[in-house]
């Protein structure tokens, strides 16, 4: 049918709604470009005026009696759609777990160690598994794991909280830490720390205003893209 765009956006994807001459109902419920219930019609007049007004016939509600179709620009809509789920996984963060492993007499360097990763992995944003370690007798102590767990949660109380409590795990007992800061507020955090160095640099002046940034200046600013984020896992040895 004349201006009816059947072949150049027939799609061979079964997860896609069926547009055009691929609709083999009698009828169908049809909604306006503007989003306007036009009642329902024969799928031959809605196909009619789907080429009048060089759109597309798509079935939005299959599953409806009788199935309900829009007319919109197909092609455009699948583009417009693509760009969203695009920006959408752009922005999307996510959580990493990190793992630490201790032994349950643990000598003061190697726990200052230790300490200093989980430290550093709540100030990214990102959650810790601690784990201690049972071995032989040790098993029969588990209150000497319990009471390492407690002492490193409080060691780091400022930069995170107990997700999950020490709970036994075979031969080990785990904890989880969440960071008090998403990794969200990290990354502006960095950003705006990166963009009042490069401002102090040129000479400008960084303006915050409840939670926006400006530059007074001429200077032009370009976030840069956060690195890859590796798992990381320190063990005990």
């Amino acid at each position: 049918m004349p201006g009816v765009h059947t072949e150049r956006r027939r799609s061979t994807n079964i997860d896609e709604p069926r547009i055009n001459d691929r609709i083999r109902v009698p009828e169908v419920r049809l909604v306006g470009p503007n989003g306007e219930q036009v009642g329902i019609v024969r799928v031959e007049d809605a196909l009619r005026l789907a080429a009048e007004a060089d759109l597309d016939l798509v079935e939005v509600a299959p599953m409806a009696r009788p199935p309900v179709a829009k007319l919109m620009d197909y092609g455009k809509y699948k583009y417009e759609a693509a760009m969203k789920a695009r920006e959408a996984r752009k922005n999307q963060i996510n959580t990493v777990i990190k793992e630490i492993k201790l032994r349950p007499k643990i000598d003061a360097h190697d726990y200052g160690t230790k300490k200093g990763h989980v430290e550093r992995f709540l100030k990214a944003g990102d959650k810790v598994k601690v784990t201690i370690m049972f071995r032989g007798r040790e098993q029969s102590r588990p209150e000497l794991g319990f009471r390492l767990l407690q002492r490193l949660a409080e060691d780091v109380a400022e930069l995170g909280f107990v997700e999950s409590a020490p709970r036994q795990d075979g031969r080990n007992m785990v904890m989880v830490i969440g960071p008090s800061k998403k990794k969200t507020a990290v990354r502006l955090e960095k950003r705006r720390d990166a963009e009042r160095a490069a401002a102090e640099s040129h000479g400008d002046t960084l303006v915050e205003d409840e939670g926006t940034t400006e530059l007074e200046g001429t200077t032009e600013l370009e976030a840069g893209t956060p690195a890859t984020e590796v798992e990381e896992t320190a063990e005990q040895h």
